[in-house]
């Protein structure tokens, strides 16, 4: 008799007020078999991932797992079937440590201390660098998404689901977690793996299905197909190629110089003497291992942390280092965090809510809301960033992570800023979002904006960067060119391997 299939999926239907999420979704996955599923952002994969792990129930369709019909009623009744997910918005408990995430979701047969050894263990076991003691509030999205992947690992799964989970990882931290994947797969371990990144697609899955629109639109041997052939299926078009022209850079609007910071908690990161300039119609990327300052950089310049030294952070000259968030802003300094749900947007708030949480647009004398001009400015952005939406009314938790992502970073473009700060632009898009996101970064840069952009895909910041910095152990390397990176010398950089071209770069800056 042939093995039975680990996972079949019939007929699978979720309907949601104002979209159906999956129509009729049918999938087919064997024993120790890489799966990808593919999508642009509002397909319907997280929808039919959650399906699989109880979180959502379908309204119709038939799951059997190995062969045999089941109802999955909860995430809970799921991990006992051996199925695990890790989420793409990541389902922890800021104020616990990484240790006492990991037991809620384990059987009590094991006690704490046991399963904190048991996180270090496998943790080393797959080059993952996850500390059990630590609180998760103090962990970066790179960090956190380490922690879940430990998490799902410690449960032995049949099957494990992974939501974009490269989305924050370094390019050496892909390579390690594919050697996992792979090994998972050949000790029988089936994987459905979610992702906008074409290539990662090629390289390690088996077999992909695509979604576009909530139904299933083919179904290919990634290895065989080619990008264009893929987004195709995705999104029924080739992403635009980005136009990035070389351009004489302005003056500087933004100086760092000699910004040290002693770490706000015992788990952060301390910066050290950090100093770079963004000048007018340029795009400063900043590459580096999640975890290693920032977060910390970010809160400087943001207004977050206004403990800043006197003159260590200056916006056109004037020393902004203990202004408020709202008075760099009305200074001309926006800036997109990392974390969508809970810092970038309220998830109980309707989207056009969610624009006075940066935008003065809309607010009268005396506090008072003009709501027509709030909608008008939501719709706008909605329209210009093609977001996904029920309109300006839907809440931020119902659209897509990449809807939402479209929806904050076309929120502050529309301000017109200066300066725009933007942590991991395009993190969990698909390849259309992306380019849309990349280009529109392009596009403020060529008006004359200056931008920082941190990000852990190196393949997107020698994509729109004009000059890089990598941030290590809360240093900054010297800028260099894009033109003169590297791959390789920017990984080494990210070890803080870059003393000599520092020694060079400070005397090139004393000379100017």
């Amino acid at each position: 008799m042939s093995t039975p299939l680990r996972l079949e999926l019939t007929g699978i239907s979720k309907q949601y007020p104002a979209v159906k999420a999956n129509d009729g979704v049918s999938l087919r996955v064997k024993p120790g078999e890489i799966h990808a599923v593919l999508g642009e952002n509002g397909a319907g994969k997280s929808t039919l991932m959650k399906v699989i792990y109880g979180a959502v129930q379908p309204d119709e369709g038939e799951i059997r797992f190995d062969g045999q019909p089941v109802r999955v009623a909860s995430p809970a009744m799921a991990r006992q079937q051996g199925i695990s997910m890790v989420y793409q918005h990541f389902s922890l408990f800021d104020t616990l440590t990484v240790a006492q995430n990991v037991w809620l979701g384990l059987d009590k047969s094991q006690s704490l201390p046991q399963v904190a050894a048991r996180i270090t263990e496998v943790a080393g076991a797959y080059g993952l660098d996850v500390e059990p003691e630590r609180p998760v509030h103090t962990l970066s999205v790179g960090e956190r998404q380490r922690v879940e992947i430990v998490r799902a690992l410690l449960t032995n799964p049949k099957l494990l689901i992974l939501d974009e989970p490269t989305s924050v990882l370094t390019p050496q931290a892909v390579d390690k977690l594919f050697v996992v994947l792979r090994r998972l797969a050949a000790e029988g371990t089936s994987i459905l793996y979610i992702s906008h990144k074409l290539d990662e697609i090629r390289a390690l899955c088996h077999h992909c299905t695509v979604l576009r629109g909530g139904k299933v639109t083919g179904e290919v041997n990634p290895a065989a197909a080619s990008n264009a052939e893929l987004s195709r299926l995705m999104i029924g078009a080739e992403p635009p190629s980005l136009a990035h022209a070389a351009r004489a850079p302005g003056p500087v609007v933004l100086r760092v110089q000699k910004l040290s910071l002693p770490t706000a908690d015992p788990f952060g990161v301390a910066l050290d003497g950090i100093g770079f300039d963004v000048h007018a119609g340029e795009i400063l990327g900043v590459a580096g291992v999640s975890g290693n300052g920032q977060q910390e950089l970010l809160a400087a310049l943001s207004g977050e942390d206004p403990r800043a030294p006197a003159g260590s952070v200056v916006l056109f000259g004037q020393d902004i280092g203990r202004h408020s968030p709202r008075k760099r802003r009305h200074e001309g300094l926006h800036f997109v965090p990392e974390e969508r749900l809970g810092r970038g947007a309220v998830p109980t708030l309707s989207l056009a809510d969610n624009t006075l949480l940066t935008r003065a647009a809309g607010v009268g004398t005396m506090g008072w809301l003009k709501r027509g001009e709030i909608t008008a400015l939501a719709q706008r952005v909605i329209e210009r960033f093609q977001v996904k939406a029920g309109g300006p009314g839907a809440a931020a938790r119902s659209l897509s992570g990449g809807n939402l992502q479209k929806f904050i970073v076309g929120r502050e473009i529309d301000a017109a800023p200066k300066l725009l700060i933007v942590a991991q632009p395009t993190w969990g898009v698909d390849v259309g979002a992306a380019a849309l996101i990349r280009g529109e970064l392009l596009a403020l840069r060529d008006a004359g904006c200056a931008l920082l952009v941190v990000s852990e895909e190196l393949e997107e910041l020698f994509e729109i960067s004009d000059r890089l910095v990598v941030i290590a152990r809360g240093r900054v390397s010297p800028a260099l060119p894009v033109a003169e990176a590297t791959v390789e010398r920017i990984g080494s950089w990210m070890s803080g391997l870059w003393d000599g071209a520092a020694s060079a770069q400070e005397a090139a800056h004393a000379a100017a």
